[in-house]
């Protein structure tokens, strides 16, 4: 399941944060904030989806994350690569490489990275 742009933006605050009140996740926002019945859809959308839960102290809630923003990005990573790239990791990272303009100091470290996880696969 995927997240809107707004729950992303709502979702990224909460992984920030790790648990939060709903004034609390308000007042991260940049201005213009959005109203609290703004935040209060997209707190009950991202619950109905999975992402978050809460725990009831009288009438407040704090909310808190159920998925983790790693496995979250993960799932979005494969999911643009299967989707844009015909599954292909190598057209991705060729892709990535040629299109986004990174130092020959970004290349190097990316090789290395590389050449890490070649060498963990091996043992």
């Amino acid at each position: 399941m995927k997240l809107s742009n707004s729950e992303e933006q709502l979702m990224q605050i909460l992984w920030k944060k790790e648990k939060a009140f709903m004034k609390d996740l308000i007042t991260a926002y940049p201005e213009p904030r959005p109203a609290n019945t703004t935040v209060a859809t997209l707190l009950k959308r991202m619950q109905d989806k999975d992402f978050i839960d809460y725990v009831q102290y009288g009438r407040s809630r704090e909310y808190f994350p159920l998925v983790k923003k790693k496995d979250y990005f993960s799932r979005q990573v494969n999911g643009l690569i299967k989707n844009f790239f015909n599954d292909s990791a190598s057209q991705f990272a060729s892709f990535f490489t040629k299109e986004t303009n990174l130092s020959q100091d970004e290349l190097e470290d990316l090789r290395e990275l590389i050449d890490e996880q070649i060498e963990k696969k091996k043992t």
